[in-house]
């Protein structure tokens, strides 16, 4: 993926695919030369779910949900359960990291092409707990924010487990 957070055009479309990209591909460049073993350690006592591995794989079925589950109206297939709602991150210590970010990349390409064959103003086939169904425009952009929340846990793991930072 292409990281760059300046759209080639000015339009909302381009804008919004270009922000979401970016924050995909931030999450990915963070992972960047990381070991095994550092994308599976949990290193903050009270959260032994966020790691490297199981942030990404989050993020991978968040786009799922919200493109296949909620956009097209499909039946909810996610690796979650009542008794383990966040096996998404628990699933992924056990995955190797390639395999995590592969999964993730072709996922963002599919949805990628998802979205230009739609217009912004389609509404979701299914609707969120209250009843409404948002527009594909509404999904995108709460996209862009879940994954530019995430890219900052991202941040604060990976320095924490082998002291790289950067952008």
């Amino acid at each position: 993926m292409t990281r760059t957070d300046s759209p080639p055009a000015w339009d909302e479309r381009t804008q919004l695919t270009t922000f979401l990209d970016y924050t995909r591909a931030t999450a990915v460049a963070k992972c960047e030369g990381l070991s095994q073993e550092d994308a599976v350690r949990a290193p903050l006592p009270g959260s032994p779910l966020m790691t490297l591995a199981g942030l990404v794989n989050h993020l991978r079925w968040v786009e799922y949900f919200w493109f296949e589950v909620q956009f097209l109206g499909g039946e909810d297939e996610g690796p979650w359960t009542d008794e383990d709602p966040d096996r998404e991150m628990r699933i992924a210590v056990d995955m190797p990291l390639a395999d995590v970010l592969s999964e993730y990349e072709a996922q963002c390409a599919r949805y990628r092409e998802l979205v230009a064959a739609h217009d912004l103003d389609t509404p979701a086939k299914n609707p969120r707990r209250d009843g409404r169904c948002p527009d594909l425009r509404w999904i995108v952009l709460h996209l862009i924010e879940e994954t530019a929340r995430h890219n900052g846990h991202i941040d604060i793991i990976r320095e924490t487990v082998d002291g790289t930072t950067g952008d």
